[in-house]
Protein backbone atom coordinates (compact mmCIF):
# COMPACT_ATOMS: atom_id res chain seq x y z
CA UNK A 1 0.00 0.00 0.00
CA UNK A 2 1.69 3.42 -0.59
CA UNK A 3 2.29 5.97 2.07
CA UNK A 4 0.64 8.98 2.13
CA UNK A 5 2.77 12.00 1.44
CA UNK A 6 1.87 15.79 1.23
CA UNK A 7 3.24 18.12 -1.01
CA UNK A 8 4.19 21.64 -0.36
CA UNK A 9 1.04 23.25 -1.13
CA UNK A 10 -0.75 21.36 1.57
CA UNK A 11 2.30 21.91 3.81
CA UNK A 12 1.71 25.52 3.21
CA UNK A 13 -2.16 25.10 3.70
CA UNK A 14 -1.40 23.80 7.17
CA UNK A 15 1.35 26.01 8.57
CA UNK A 16 -1.61 29.08 7.33
CA UNK A 17 -4.15 26.83 9.77
CA UNK A 18 -2.03 26.55 12.38
CA UNK A 19 -1.07 30.92 12.26
CA UNK A 20 -4.71 31.35 11.70
CA UNK A 21 -7.01 29.31 13.75
CA UNK A 22 -6.93 28.42 17.17
CA UNK A 23 -5.09 25.00 16.92
CA UNK A 24 -4.82 25.50 13.80
CA UNK A 25 -8.03 23.53 13.16
CA UNK A 26 -11.94 24.05 12.34
CA UNK A 27 -11.94 22.03 15.96
CA UNK A 28 -12.88 18.98 14.23
CA UNK A 29 -9.95 16.33 12.97
CA UNK A 30 -6.52 16.99 13.13
CA UNK A 31 -4.52 18.98 10.81
CA UNK A 32 -2.25 16.69 9.13
CA UNK A 33 -3.77 16.81 5.59
CA UNK A 34 -5.99 19.05 3.83
CA UNK A 35 -9.30 17.86 2.33
CA UNK A 36 -9.88 18.45 -1.36
CA UNK A 37 -12.75 16.61 -2.78
CA UNK A 38 -14.79 14.03 -2.42
CA UNK A 39 -16.98 11.49 -5.26
CA UNK A 40 -18.39 8.48 -3.72
CA UNK A 41 -17.08 6.84 -0.49
CA UNK A 42 -13.78 8.18 -0.96
CA UNK A 43 -11.55 11.66 -0.59
CA UNK A 44 -8.60 13.18 -1.67
CA UNK A 45 -6.47 16.04 -0.08
CA UNK A 46 -4.75 18.99 -1.35
CA UNK A 47 -1.58 16.68 -2.24
CA UNK A 48 -3.47 13.60 -4.10
CA UNK A 49 -3.84 11.24 -1.63
CA UNK A 50 -6.49 9.07 -1.58
CA UNK A 51 -8.73 8.03 1.64
CA UNK A 52 -11.66 5.33 1.72
CA UNK A 53 -13.71 7.88 4.24
CA UNK A 54 -15.45 6.16 6.96
CA UNK A 55 -16.04 9.94 8.49
CA UNK A 56 -18.69 11.29 5.40
CA UNK A 57 -18.34 14.58 6.98
CA UNK A 58 -19.16 13.62 10.63
CA UNK A 59 -21.62 12.05 9.45
CA UNK A 60 -24.37 13.42 6.47
CA UNK A 61 -22.63 11.85 3.03
CA UNK A 62 -24.91 8.63 3.93
CA UNK A 63 -25.49 8.16 0.44
CA UNK A 64 -21.66 9.50 -0.74
CA UNK A 65 -20.07 12.52 -1.99
CA UNK A 66 -21.16 14.17 -4.66
CA UNK A 67 -24.42 12.23 -4.97
CA UNK A 68 -25.83 13.25 -9.21
CA UNK A 69 -29.05 13.58 -7.94
CA UNK A 70 -28.66 15.77 -5.07
CA UNK A 71 -25.78 17.74 -7.06
CA UNK A 72 -28.69 18.21 -9.89
CA UNK A 73 -30.96 19.38 -7.41
CA UNK A 74 -28.76 21.89 -5.65
CA UNK A 75 -27.80 23.21 -9.42
CA UNK A 76 -30.95 23.51 -10.85
CA UNK A 77 -31.73 25.51 -7.53
CA UNK A 78 -28.71 28.26 -6.56
CA UNK A 79 -29.37 30.30 -9.84
CA UNK A 80 -32.88 31.34 -8.67
CA UNK A 81 -31.76 32.26 -5.08
CA UNK A 82 -29.83 30.62 -2.31
CA UNK A 83 -31.90 31.96 1.10
CA UNK A 84 -35.17 33.76 1.84
CA UNK A 85 -35.70 34.00 4.99
CA UNK A 86 -39.28 33.03 4.03
CA UNK A 87 -41.27 30.41 3.04
CA UNK A 88 -40.11 28.28 0.49
CA UNK A 89 -41.72 25.07 -1.41
CA UNK A 90 -38.91 22.97 -0.59
CA UNK A 91 -38.33 23.46 2.76
CA UNK A 92 -42.27 22.96 3.04
CA UNK A 93 -41.88 19.79 1.01
CA UNK A 94 -38.95 18.58 3.44
CA UNK A 95 -41.26 19.00 6.23
CA UNK A 96 -44.21 16.94 4.74
CA UNK A 97 -41.53 14.09 4.31
CA UNK A 98 -40.11 14.67 8.14
CA UNK A 99 -43.54 14.11 8.98
CA UNK A 100 -44.25 11.04 7.18
CA UNK A 101 -40.90 9.20 7.87
CA UNK A 102 -40.66 9.60 11.31
CA UNK A 103 -42.77 8.42 14.01
CA UNK A 104 -42.66 10.96 16.36
CA UNK A 105 -43.17 13.88 14.50
CA UNK A 106 -46.24 15.63 14.28
CA UNK A 107 -44.88 19.39 13.37
CA UNK A 108 -41.29 20.44 12.27
CA UNK A 109 -40.01 23.64 13.21
CA UNK A 110 -36.10 24.00 10.88
CA UNK A 111 -32.93 25.14 12.47
CA UNK A 112 -29.00 25.36 10.87
CA UNK A 113 -27.35 22.93 13.25
CA UNK A 114 -27.77 20.30 15.50
CA UNK A 115 -26.30 22.21 18.85
CA UNK A 116 -29.70 24.62 18.18
CA UNK A 117 -31.83 21.15 17.36
CA UNK A 118 -31.47 19.59 20.85
CA UNK A 119 -31.05 23.11 22.48
CA UNK A 120 -34.85 23.71 20.66
CA UNK A 121 -36.00 20.46 21.73
CA UNK A 122 -35.50 20.74 25.54
CA UNK A 123 -36.28 24.38 25.39
CA UNK A 124 -39.85 23.59 23.74
CA UNK A 125 -40.09 20.73 26.54
CA UNK A 126 -39.53 22.65 29.11
CA UNK A 127 -41.75 25.54 27.75
CA UNK A 128 -44.14 22.43 27.78
CA UNK A 129 -43.69 20.96 30.95
CA UNK A 130 -42.85 24.32 32.76
CA UNK A 131 -40.20 23.29 34.66
CA UNK A 132 -35.83 23.68 34.23
CA UNK A 133 -34.61 20.51 34.97
CA UNK A 134 -32.90 18.16 32.41
CA UNK A 135 -32.19 14.40 33.21
CA UNK A 136 -29.24 13.19 30.43
CA UNK A 137 -26.95 10.32 30.52
CA UNK A 138 -23.53 10.22 31.12
CA UNK A 139 -21.19 10.19 27.89
CA UNK A 140 -24.06 11.33 25.85
CA UNK A 141 -23.30 14.44 23.41
CA UNK A 142 -26.34 16.20 22.19
CA UNK A 143 -24.18 19.64 20.72
CA UNK A 144 -22.42 22.29 21.79
CA UNK A 145 -24.53 24.14 24.20
CA UNK A 146 -24.76 25.09 28.10
CA UNK A 147 -27.03 22.23 29.85
CA UNK A 148 -26.06 19.34 27.33
CA UNK A 149 -21.83 20.04 27.64
CA UNK A 150 -23.14 18.85 31.49
CA UNK A 151 -21.92 15.26 32.09
CA UNK A 152 -20.91 14.60 28.23
CA UNK A 153 -16.99 13.61 28.70
CA UNK A 154 -16.00 13.78 32.49
CA UNK A 155 -12.60 12.87 32.97
CA UNK A 156 -13.36 11.76 36.19
CA UNK A 157 -16.60 11.05 36.28
CA UNK A 158 -18.59 11.83 39.63
CA UNK A 159 -21.34 10.40 41.77
CA UNK A 160 -24.65 10.35 40.29
CA UNK A 161 -26.53 12.24 39.33
CA UNK A 162 -24.17 15.25 40.05
CA UNK A 163 -23.66 16.98 36.51
CA UNK A 164 -19.90 18.21 35.75
CA UNK A 165 -19.42 20.67 33.28
CA UNK A 166 -17.15 19.42 30.18
CA UNK A 167 -16.24 23.00 28.91
CA UNK A 168 -15.12 26.34 29.81
CA UNK A 169 -17.19 29.02 29.86
CA UNK A 170 -19.58 27.45 31.75
CA UNK A 171 -21.93 29.30 34.69
CA UNK A 172 -21.79 26.92 37.92
CA UNK A 173 -25.44 27.75 38.06
CA UNK A 174 -26.00 25.27 34.79
CA UNK A 175 -24.91 22.36 36.97
CA UNK A 176 -27.99 23.07 38.82
CA UNK A 177 -30.33 22.49 36.23
CA UNK A 178 -29.00 18.88 34.91
CA UNK A 179 -29.00 15.76 36.35
CA UNK A 180 -26.49 12.58 34.98
CA UNK A 181 -27.74 8.66 34.71
CA UNK A 182 -25.57 6.55 33.70
CA UNK A 183 -26.63 5.04 30.04
CA UNK A 184 -28.27 1.55 29.83
CA UNK A 185 -29.06 1.62 33.89
CA UNK A 186 -33.11 1.55 33.28
CA UNK A 187 -33.85 0.85 37.39
CA UNK A 188 -31.54 4.18 38.27
CA UNK A 189 -32.66 6.19 35.40
CA UNK A 190 -36.43 5.49 36.28
CA UNK A 191 -35.50 5.73 40.37
CA UNK A 192 -34.33 9.27 39.58
CA UNK A 193 -36.76 10.63 37.27
CA UNK A 194 -39.24 9.61 39.63
CA UNK A 195 -37.17 11.26 42.41
CA UNK A 196 -37.15 14.56 40.71
CA UNK A 197 -40.48 14.38 38.77
CA UNK A 198 -41.60 17.34 40.20
CA UNK A 199 -38.68 19.30 38.75
CA UNK A 200 -37.93 17.57 35.38
CA UNK A 201 -38.91 19.40 32.06
CA UNK A 202 -37.48 16.58 30.08
CA UNK A 203 -35.22 13.26 29.75
CA UNK A 204 -33.06 13.60 26.54
CA UNK A 205 -30.75 10.71 24.82
CA UNK A 206 -29.19 9.36 22.08
CA UNK A 207 -31.10 6.07 21.67
CA UNK A 208 -27.86 4.87 20.38
CA UNK A 209 -24.95 6.37 22.60
CA UNK A 210 -21.69 7.53 20.61
CA UNK A 211 -21.26 3.43 19.70
CA UNK A 212 -22.88 2.13 22.37
CA UNK A 213 -26.34 0.35 21.43
CA UNK A 214 -28.88 0.61 23.71
CA UNK A 215 -29.51 -2.81 26.17
CA UNK A 216 -32.57 -4.67 26.02
CA UNK A 217 -35.67 -2.94 27.44
CA UNK A 218 -33.31 0.60 28.22
CA UNK A 219 -35.53 2.67 25.96
CA UNK A 220 -38.65 0.91 26.99
CA UNK A 221 -38.65 1.69 30.37
CA UNK A 222 -37.31 5.37 29.48
CA UNK A 223 -40.59 5.27 27.34
CA UNK A 224 -42.92 4.00 29.89
CA UNK A 225 -41.61 5.65 32.98
CA UNK A 226 -41.87 9.42 31.46
CA UNK A 227 -45.06 8.55 29.94
CA UNK A 228 -46.39 7.74 32.88
CA UNK A 229 -45.22 11.01 34.80
CA UNK A 230 -45.98 12.90 31.96
CA UNK A 231 -42.56 14.05 31.14
CA UNK A 232 -41.36 14.67 27.73
CA UNK A 233 -38.95 12.10 25.91
CA UNK A 234 -36.30 13.70 23.67
CA UNK A 235 -34.61 11.70 21.23
CA UNK A 236 -31.57 12.98 20.00
CA UNK A 237 -31.44 11.45 16.56
CA UNK A 238 -29.03 14.22 15.01
CA UNK A 239 -27.00 10.73 14.57
CA UNK A 240 -29.48 8.15 13.91
CA UNK A 241 -31.95 9.63 12.31
CA UNK A 242 -32.20 8.09 8.51
CA UNK A 243 -29.57 6.40 9.14
CA UNK A 244 -30.82 3.51 11.06
CA UNK A 245 -33.91 3.27 8.72
CA UNK A 246 -35.69 5.58 7.10
CA UNK A 247 -37.69 6.16 10.46
CA UNK A 248 -34.44 6.68 12.45
CA UNK A 249 -33.67 5.07 15.28
CA UNK A 250 -37.57 4.92 16.42
CA UNK A 251 -38.27 3.19 13.99
CA UNK A 252 -35.41 0.78 13.74
CA UNK A 253 -35.98 0.09 18.01
CA UNK A 254 -39.58 0.06 18.14
CA UNK A 255 -39.63 3.06 20.93
CA UNK A 256 -41.27 6.58 19.84
CA UNK A 257 -40.15 9.77 22.10
CA UNK A 258 -42.10 13.05 22.29
CA UNK A 259 -39.62 14.72 20.06
CA UNK A 260 -36.48 14.27 18.59
CA UNK A 261 -33.64 16.29 17.36
CA UNK A 262 -32.47 15.75 13.61
CA UNK A 263 -29.94 16.44 11.28
CA UNK A 264 -27.08 15.85 9.37
CA UNK A 265 -28.32 12.89 6.79
CA UNK A 266 -31.62 14.88 6.18
CA UNK A 267 -29.72 18.06 4.85
CA UNK A 268 -27.89 16.16 2.49
CA UNK A 269 -24.74 17.72 3.22
CA UNK A 270 -25.81 21.21 3.97
CA UNK A 271 -26.36 23.10 7.23
CA UNK A 272 -29.78 21.86 8.18
CA UNK A 273 -31.76 20.50 10.94
CA UNK A 274 -35.14 20.18 12.52
CA UNK A 275 -36.81 19.69 16.15
CA UNK A 276 -40.04 17.87 15.25
CA UNK A 277 -42.75 16.17 18.10
CA UNK A 278 -45.84 16.48 19.21
CA UNK A 279 -48.08 18.85 18.24
CA UNK A 280 -49.13 20.22 21.59
CA UNK A 281 -45.24 20.16 21.98
CA UNK A 282 -44.50 22.09 19.03
CA UNK A 283 -47.47 24.46 19.57
CA UNK A 284 -44.98 26.81 21.61
CA UNK A 285 -43.67 28.04 19.01
CA UNK A 286 -46.56 29.26 17.05
CA UNK A 287 -47.27 32.86 19.08
CA UNK A 288 -51.44 32.16 17.43
CA UNK A 289 -51.51 28.72 19.47
CA UNK A 290 -50.15 29.89 23.10
CA UNK A 291 -49.91 32.29 26.04
CA UNK A 292 -47.76 35.05 25.38
CA UNK A 293 -45.73 33.96 28.33
CA UNK A 294 -45.81 30.30 26.62
CA UNK A 295 -44.79 31.22 23.58
CA UNK A 296 -40.71 30.34 22.36
CA UNK A 297 -39.58 32.46 19.66
CA UNK A 298 -37.25 31.02 17.38
CA UNK A 299 -35.31 32.35 13.98
CA UNK A 300 -32.36 31.57 12.00
CA UNK A 301 -31.14 33.66 9.03
CA UNK A 302 -30.29 30.24 6.96
CA UNK A 303 -32.81 27.90 8.15
CA UNK A 304 -35.16 25.71 5.99
CA UNK A 305 -33.05 27.96 2.92
CA UNK A 306 -33.85 25.91 -0.49
CA UNK A 307 -30.64 25.21 -1.01
CA UNK A 308 -30.30 23.14 1.82
CA UNK A 309 -33.69 21.85 1.63
CA UNK A 310 -33.74 20.64 -2.06
CA UNK A 311 -30.47 18.43 -1.29
CA UNK A 312 -32.50 17.02 1.34
CA UNK A 313 -35.25 16.27 -0.35
CA UNK A 314 -33.17 14.80 -2.93
CA UNK A 315 -31.37 12.79 -0.45
CA UNK A 316 -34.67 11.40 1.12
CA UNK A 317 -35.83 10.36 -2.34
CA UNK A 318 -32.36 8.36 -2.95
CA UNK A 319 -33.15 6.76 0.39
CA UNK A 320 -36.68 5.59 -0.54
CA UNK A 321 -35.38 3.77 -3.23
CA UNK A 322 -35.82 -0.03 -2.79
CA UNK A 323 -32.74 -1.89 -1.56
CA UNK A 324 -29.93 1.39 -0.17
CA UNK A 325 -31.14 0.70 3.57
CA UNK A 326 -30.31 -3.26 2.90
CA UNK A 327 -27.02 -2.21 0.85
CA UNK A 328 -26.12 0.12 3.43
CA UNK A 329 -26.04 -2.64 6.08
CA UNK A 330 -24.79 -5.07 3.82
CA UNK A 331 -21.54 -3.43 3.72
CA UNK A 332 -21.52 -2.81 7.30
CA UNK A 333 -21.91 -6.35 8.35
CA UNK A 334 -19.21 -7.10 5.35
CA UNK A 335 -16.97 -4.35 7.48
CA UNK A 336 -17.73 -5.81 10.59
CA UNK A 337 -17.03 -8.81 10.35
CA UNK A 338 -14.06 -8.81 8.66
CA UNK A 339 -12.57 -6.20 11.49
CA UNK A 340 -13.58 -8.34 14.41
CA UNK A 341 -12.08 -11.41 12.81
CA UNK A 342 -8.72 -9.86 12.17
CA UNK A 343 -8.71 -8.63 15.98
CA UNK A 344 -9.46 -12.11 16.92
CA UNK A 345 -6.29 -13.42 14.95
CA UNK A 346 -4.24 -10.27 16.25
CA UNK A 347 -4.59 -11.64 19.74
CA UNK A 348 -5.39 -8.05 21.08
CA UNK A 349 -7.69 -7.52 23.73
CA UNK A 350 -10.34 -5.55 21.14
CA UNK A 351 -14.04 -5.88 19.99
CA UNK A 352 -16.08 -4.21 17.86
CA UNK A 353 -19.35 -2.44 19.09
CA UNK A 354 -22.55 -0.98 17.45
CA UNK A 355 -24.79 -0.87 14.63
CA UNK A 356 -23.30 -2.40 11.15
CA UNK A 357 -23.92 1.42 9.72
CA UNK A 358 -21.49 3.19 12.78
CA UNK A 359 -19.52 1.05 14.96
CA UNK A 360 -15.68 1.18 16.14
CA UNK A 361 -13.04 -0.81 17.78
CA UNK A 362 -12.68 -0.28 21.56
CA UNK A 363 -9.62 -1.92 22.80
CA UNK A 364 -10.48 -3.94 25.91
CA UNK A 365 -12.03 -7.49 27.01
CA UNK A 366 -14.68 -5.61 29.21
CA UNK A 367 -18.21 -5.39 28.04
CA UNK A 368 -19.08 -2.00 27.06
CA UNK A 369 -22.43 -0.89 27.77
CA UNK A 370 -21.86 2.27 29.43
CA UNK A 371 -19.58 5.85 29.37
CA UNK A 372 -17.53 4.41 32.58
CA UNK A 373 -16.77 0.76 30.88
CA UNK A 374 -15.80 2.43 27.76
CA UNK A 375 -13.65 4.94 28.82
CA UNK A 376 -11.69 2.10 30.91
CA UNK A 377 -10.94 1.00 27.48
CA UNK A 378 -7.17 2.05 26.09
CA UNK A 379 -8.03 5.03 24.30
CA UNK A 380 -4.04 5.37 23.52
CA UNK A 381 -3.94 2.20 21.49
CA UNK A 382 -6.97 3.10 19.46
CA UNK A 383 -5.05 6.98 18.60
CA UNK A 384 -2.33 4.82 17.68
CA UNK A 385 -4.35 2.69 15.54
CA UNK A 386 -6.26 5.33 14.01
CA UNK A 387 -3.06 7.15 13.34
CA UNK A 388 -1.76 4.19 11.26
CA UNK A 389 -4.96 3.73 9.55
CA UNK A 390 -4.74 7.38 7.93
CA UNK A 391 -1.03 6.52 6.76
CA UNK A 392 -3.18 3.71 4.93
CA UNK A 393 -5.43 5.60 3.78
CA UNK A 394 -8.10 5.22 6.18
CA UNK A 395 -9.88 8.18 7.16
CA UNK A 396 -12.60 8.48 9.90
CA UNK A 397 -13.18 9.79 13.57
CA UNK A 398 -11.28 9.36 16.75
CA UNK A 399 -14.36 7.24 17.66
CA UNK A 400 -16.22 5.99 15.05
CA UNK A 401 -16.90 4.53 11.29
CA UNK A 402 -19.63 5.76 9.20
CA UNK A 403 -20.38 3.44 6.37
CA UNK A 404 -22.13 4.66 2.98
CA UNK A 405 -24.32 3.19 0.54
CA UNK A 406 -21.55 4.46 -1.47
CA UNK A 407 -18.67 2.25 0.19
CA UNK A 408 -17.75 -0.47 -2.69
CA UNK A 409 -16.18 -3.88 -2.48
CA UNK A 410 -13.01 -1.74 -3.30
CA UNK A 411 -13.29 0.08 -0.71
CA UNK A 412 -14.11 -2.36 1.99
CA UNK A 413 -11.18 -4.65 0.87
CA UNK A 414 -9.04 -1.70 1.23
CA UNK A 415 -10.30 -1.08 4.86
CA UNK A 416 -9.19 -4.64 5.50
CA UNK A 417 -6.06 -4.55 4.21
CA UNK A 418 -5.32 -1.16 6.21
CA UNK A 419 -6.48 -2.90 9.22
CA UNK A 420 -4.65 -6.24 8.82
CA UNK A 421 -1.52 -3.99 8.29
CA UNK A 422 -1.84 -2.00 11.13
CA UNK A 423 -2.44 -4.31 13.28
CA UNK A 424 0.49 -6.22 12.85
CA UNK A 425 2.64 -2.93 13.38
CA UNK A 426 0.56 -3.37 17.17
CA UNK A 427 1.40 -6.46 17.80
CA UNK A 428 4.85 -6.04 16.76
CA UNK A 429 5.19 -3.16 19.41
CA UNK A 430 3.48 -5.06 21.73
CA UNK A 431 5.55 -8.01 21.60
CA UNK A 432 8.81 -6.13 21.56
CA UNK A 433 7.76 -4.71 24.61
CA UNK A 434 7.67 -0.98 22.87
Amino acid sequence: MDAIMHDDVERALIDTAKRVLPGGSFGNVPTELVIREGRGGRIWDESGNEYVDFLLGSGPMFIGHGHPDVTAAVAAQVPLGTTFFGPNRYGIQLAEAIVAAVACAEKVRFVCTGTEATLYAIRAARAFRRRDKILKFEGGFHGMSDTVLMGWAPRQPGNFPQAMPDSAGIPRSVRDEVLIAPFNDPEMAASLIREHKDELGAVIVEPFQRVIPPAPGFLEALRKVTAELGIPLIFDEIVTGFRFAYGGAQEYYGVVPDICALGKIMGGGFPLAAVAGRADIMAHFDSAAVAEADFLPQLGTLAANPVAATAGLATLEVLRRPGTYERAFANGRELTGRLSELLKRSGLPAQVIGEPVLFDVVFTDEPVRDYRSWIRSDAALLRQFNRLLRERGIFKSETKYYVSVAHTDADINRAAEAWASALDVLVAQRNSGR
